[in-house]
């Protein structure tokens, strides 16, 4: 079945005293094209986020962000009581030796001195936590695929409606390529007859009408782009990833179609065929989303 390249999906995990948030966001590229913006606590473990995007995706142009969403009570960040008051004792003995007036705001001077306000302790990722921040991204390429099978469905859909909707004008060029053979000859003999005092050669005639219509015979070019339409069909069966094949498959359709427009000498065959590129343009079009 086919997956769009298109999708989203999001992931939250409470751990401990924070909530691990998980984001990914694709659309359509020619292969994997992955930009990340991960939390520093967890970068040392991108290349494992990756493989798991890799592996989950395939390919499109993918955005993921992987951030800590903390409680503000626990994170607000202390002060440094012991180095407060020894800011305190040492002001207050230079003011003394100097003569220098005290502040008059004590606490503004505290508060701006050196790593009052620095934390000094360094969080390091444990294998739990590691084991959370894992599910979440699971949880969000698992959404994202559902919501690209779910934009597959549609596209498989339209191109199904496109397919019958060549199909049906292939078989109405039918009637058309029947009666063009006897058109031709007419057209060719009544040109001949009307040239006064000129004899031809009947049989030699005959044989150069045979020519001339195998040229323009599209019987070929029908049973390929039936072979094509049959392909098609077939392949958006087939497991996820076969976006590129159906390009190729509707660039061969392509060929057919427009081989059958040139041999076309009817003005109700070409406007026949003018309606199987606009079919086969739309499907062009989507199919670029495809996975």
């Amino acid at each position: 079945m086919i997956q769009s390249m298109t999708g989203y999906g999001k992931a939250v995990v409470a751990y401990s005293d924070k909530k691990i948030h998980v984001e990914v966001k694709s659309l359509n590229s020619k292969q994997l094209d992955l930009n990340t913006r991960i939390a520093p606590l967890y970068r040392e473990k991108e290349m494992e986020m990756r493989q798991m995007v890799a592996e989950a995706l395939i390919r499109g142009k993918v955005d993921m962000s992987v951030w800590i969403e903390k409680d503000t009570l626990v994170d607000a960040t202390p002060i440094n009581a012991a180095l407060v008051e020894n800011y305190y004792q040492q002001i207050q003995t230079i003011s003394d030796k100097t003569g220098i007036p005290l502040p008059g705001d004590w606490f503004y001077t505290l508060l701006r001195m050196p790593d009052v306000l620095t934390k000094t302790e360094m969080e390091e990722l444990d294998e739990a936590e590691w084991l959370a921040v894992k599910g979440a991204v699971k949880e969000a390429l698992d959404n994202l695929v559902a919501f690209r099978t779910q934009e597959g469905a549609a596209l498989q859909k339209k191109f199904a409606e496109k397919i019958d909707n060549i199909e049906v004008l292939l078989a109405e060029i039918e009637p058309y390529e029947q009666g063009r053979v006897e058109k031709i000859r007419a057209r060719i003999v009544d040109g001949l007859q009307q040239i006064p005092g000129v004899d031809y050669d009947k049989n030699r005639l005959e044989q150069e009408l045979i020519y001339y219509i195998e040229k323009l015979d599209i019987s070929e070019e029908k049973q390929r782009l039936t072979n094509h339409l049959k392909y098609f069909r077939d392949t958006m069966n087939e497991p996820a990833g076969q976006g590129k094949k159906l390009g190729f498959i509707a660039q061969e359709m392509g060929r057919e179609i427009n081989t059958t427009g040139s041999k076309s000498n009817q003005a109700e065959m070409q406007n026949i065929v003018v309606k199987m590129k606009d079919e086969l343009e739309q499907i062009k079009e989507q199919v670029l989303n495809a996975l």
